[in-house]
Order: structure tokens, then sequence, then C-alpha cells
């Protein structure tokens, strides 16, 4: 489709709720009230999934459709809810679809809360090469694959489990852009490294409280996280805390997910949204941060917060790896609004990790130190 010329940058709400109003944004239901953020659409999951035999891409000439068929080992009814067992893979069809203008590409990621879960999911389109990317002009059907790693997961038809920004262009600054937006909007506090190509994150190793708590560690074997409800389940049923005895160091086990957080506070203005670019394998061999969109808002004072720190969904890989105190472990990269924001991220949209420090996901009762 092509209804209209529209700005470069990342679309705020009003702009994605324009997009949706042109019926470049489908719905097989209409969108629930809170399900556009101030740079992101919340995805919905549809009335079925499906358990594959592994995860694919469609590639160029087919769809997912196409390739499902003889990937699949038996169908979900999420009418009423059902349990994705953990390192399960299940592919389910969005209630959203696109038929984007010739100008306007997507990308995805999973929720804050998807994250921190250690629920893996990345969106597919139909004639995909790569995932949780939609060119400029897509049009079809969106399938989100769901792969639990910790915890199994109760969801249902209408949960969200990832979210969508749209632009038009590469609206990423470029080192001057981010030094000089840091000496106007001050992008971290306490900056580890100086801002440049982004603005690098360290790991805070010191901790907080009288304890000096500095993550969690999941459990094994646990009962199900119902994907849709908040402040129901007890912290230590499903984690262990970690605490800094005195060494500022701390050893990730491989096959282990803990719960960190960075030294730093950020801050996005609200004229940008951020994001934490991937994996980069100069830092060190583990991942950090499944859940990568910061949208404008954050940390922002006016919107409830003063600075914010980044909790970090972490997972080694092969080996045991050693991280200390202040190291590098990501980067924010900035990118501006196509045109200014009409809600920020914060307290007045009942947003869950505004002025975060060390927090879990939305699913657990706050954490008290003994």
């Amino acid at each position: 489709m092509d209804t209209q010329n529209w700005p470069e940058g990342v679309f705020p709400a009003r702009l994605i709720e324009r997009l949706a109003s042109a019926g470049a944004i489908r719905a097989a239901r209409s969108f629930d009230p809170d399900q556009v953020q101030p740079a992101s659409l919340d995805l919905r999951l549809g009335p079925k999934a499906w358990r594959i035999r592994a995860s694919f891409l469609p590639g160029p000439g087919h769809t997912v459709a196409d390739r499902i068929d003889s990937l699949v080992l038996h169908e979900l009814d999420l009418s009423d809810g059902a349990v994705l067992e953990r390192n399960c893979v299940y592919l389910v069809p969005l209630l959203e679809a696109l038929d984007l203008p010739a100008d306007v590409s997507a990308s995805a990621n999973p929720k804050s809360s998807t994250g921190r879960l250690d629920v893996f999911t990345r969106v597919i389109g139909d004639h995909a090469r790569g995932f949780d990317i939609l060119p400029a002009g897509y049009e079809g059907a969106l399938y989100l694959e769901i792969s639990p790693r910790t915890f199994p997961v109760r969801v249902r038809t209408g949960s969200r489990l990832s979210q969508m920004r749209f632009r038009v262009g590469d609206a990423r600054l470029d080192a001057d852009g981010h030094r000089a937006l840091h000496a106007a909007e001050t992008l971290v506090v306490d900056e580890n490294e100086p801002v440049a190509d982004g603005v690098s994150l360290s790991i805070d190793l010191k901790g907080e409280g009288r304890n000096g708590l500095i993550g969690f560690r999941s459990k094994r074997h646990t009962a199900v996280i119902d994907m849709d409800r908040k402040d129901a389940l007890d912290v230590l049923d499903f984690w262990d805390p970690l605490v800094n005895r005195g060494s500022e160091q701390f050893i990730l086990d491989p096959d282990e997910f803990y719960i960190l957080v960075s030294r730093e506070a950020v801050h996005v203005p609200p004229g940008h949204a951020a994001e934490m670019v991937p994996f980069d394998p100069l830092v060190g061999e583990f991942r950090v941060h499944y859940a990568g969109f910061f949208d404008p808002g954050f940390g922002h004072s006016a919107a409830g917060g003063t600075g914010a720190r980044a909790v970090l969904e972490v997972r080694s890989r092969e080996v045991p790896f050693l991280l200390d105190h202040g190291q590098t472990i990501g980067r924010l990269v900035y990118e501006r609004l196509a045109a200014p924001a009409d809600r920020l991220y914060g307290t007045g949209l009942g947003s869950n990790y505004q002025a975060q420090t060390l927090k879990l996901s939305k699913h657990f009762r706050p954490y008290r130190q003994s």
C-alpha cells in the first residue's frame, strides 16, 4: 500500500495508530487499549499454536504456511490457555498482519517481561531471510516463534510476548550525534566509557541493599508461570538471590540464566528511542539482553524517572565466564523519532520498569531482602 508520505525515523504512538487507520496494520480484533506503546506496538498471540520440530525461516519464494506442514508435531488450542514446555519450539500465528507502505519497514523484539523469563521469541514473516525484520512494503501474515528456555509458561489468545517498531530510513545516531545528544540530555549517568558510537553499559557487581544483592539465578524444575498474571508469584520459588561476597567478581556458569543490572543509569529523551545492540563477541562468550527496545521517556524525569538501570538477561555460552564489576557488557544505540512523542514511557502509562534498579519481571511480587 502507499497512502501518504511518512517522515523519516522511528514512529511514535500516533504514527503507529495512523498506520493502523490507513490499513497498514491489520488485526483480527480491535487493538487493546494499551497495546500501542510510546514507540512500539505489542503483538498478540492468535487462537492456536503448533509445536514444531525445529526453528526455520521460509526463505524467498515461500510463505510460512508452505513450510510448517513438514515440521508440525501437534496443535494447541490457546483460546482457554495452554502450557508451553521448556526447550520446545512453538509457532503461533499472530492476530496482527501487515500491509506496509513502500518506505516503511518494521522490526521486532521480545517484550521486557518476556526476556526476563528467558522466553526466546522471534517474529517470522512470509519469504523471510531473517528473524524479527520485516522489509519496507512487507505484506502478509506474522508468526511468533516461542521457545521457553528456563520456565514452562502459560499463554492464551491475546497474550503479548513481543513488540514491533516501525520506521522510515535509518535514523540511528552516529558517534557525533550520540555525543551531542549526551551533552544536551545526559544519556548516561556516571558513564563508564565515553559516549561515542552508542552508550556503553557495564555490569554492577557491588550490589544494593544491606546484603549487596547483585542479581538472581533461575531455579530448575519450577511451576508454570502465567504470562498474563502480574504480582502473582513468590521470587524464591523461581530464583536464587545472588549477593556480593566481597570480591566484586562473578563467574557465569554455562547453561544457567541470570538477571543482572547495569552499573550506569540511562535516559532516553522524548525525541528518541534506543535499542540494545545484538551480542558482540568481543565482550565475551555470553549473551546479554533478549529484549532490546527502550521507549522514549525511559528514565526521563518528567515521566517519573531520574535515570533507570538497564536490567540484563544474561546466559553464558559453552564455557564459564568471569565478570568483573564495571566490565562492559553491552551498548545502547539511539534513534531519532519520526515525530515528537505524544506519550512517554513512565508511570502515567502504568509502565512496569520506570526508574528501575535490579528488578525481575512483573509476574513476581517485590523481593524483600532478609
